[in-house]
């Protein structure tokens, strides 16, 4: 089973508002590739993100969860989906937008993963594409490690979130679901998910290496600095 497979049916819940990136990847696409046919997600999880360009556009997902892909068909049965991982994938078309949202590189512990993705990002994307992603900082990280356990409640069910330092710049989120089966009986599961992040700087000279240009946001300051805890890369071929 591999990560969030127990987690989708709870995923869409957890992760609350989305119109912040929803907006920052609809002006993107405006000011960089206006006329985007063809969309890719890398992780697309729940489809709750791809859905919102399936009206006017051909879409496409990959996640290496069966437990999330499967919530994704139902929410876009006319989007393309793909079990694969992001780091080697190899699909047939090229895109006019590729993206990564919520965090989902971090969940890939290897720099030179990173820069794999940046690189088949690049190869599927058509002339004047763009590839945008976003990433929990270090900063970030280390914060997180010192919340209290977050308590979640869907219908009958729970599921408790703590996040723990594992050394060596990973964060475990361990995921305890306590999913109801009858009257007070309640069936526990759960999931272990890690992430890692690296310096901007590194990220960007990694991406300046294959891409044209490279622009970094934070949605929350005016500008990118060592207090930002999530920062946005619009990558354009």
């Amino acid at each position: 089973m591999n990560d969030y497979d127990i987690f989708a049916k709870f995923y869409d819940t957890a992760m609350g508002e989305r119109t912040t990136v929803i907006e920052l990847l609809q002006k993107a696409i405006r000011e960089n590739t206006p006329r985007a046919k063809n969309i890719l997600e890398l992780g697309c999880g729940t489809g709750a993100i791809l859905k919102h360009f399936a009206k006017d556009r051909n879409v496409y997902g990959l996640d290496l969860s069966k437990g999330m892909l499967a919530v994704a068909r139902k929410e876009i049965p006319q989007a393309k989906l793909y079990q694969q991982n992001m780091v080697n994938f190899r699909l047939k078309e090229k895109f006019d937008v590729i993206y990564s949202v919520f965090d989902s590189i971090n969940h890939v512990l290897i720099f030179n993963d990173w820069k794999k993705i940046f690189a088949n990002a690049h190869k599927h994307l058509s002339d004047g594409g763009i590839f945008v992603f976003d990433i929990n900082t270090q900063s970030k990280l280390k914060e997180i490690c010192f919340y209290p356990p977050e308590v979640h409640k869907l219908g009958d069910d729970y599921f408790i979130l703590k996040v723990r330092d594992t050394g060596k710049g990973i964060v475990n989120w361990n995921v305890k679901f306590f999913v109801h089966e009858k009257a007070d009986q309640y069936r526990l599961m759960q999931e272990n998910i890690r992430e890692i992040s690296f310096p901007a700087d590194r990220v960007k000279a990694a991406l300046l290496d294959i891409f044209r240009s490279v622009t970094i946001i934070d949605t929350d300051r005016k500008r990118p600095s060592k207090h930002s805890e999530r920062l946005y890369f619009i990558c354009k071929k």
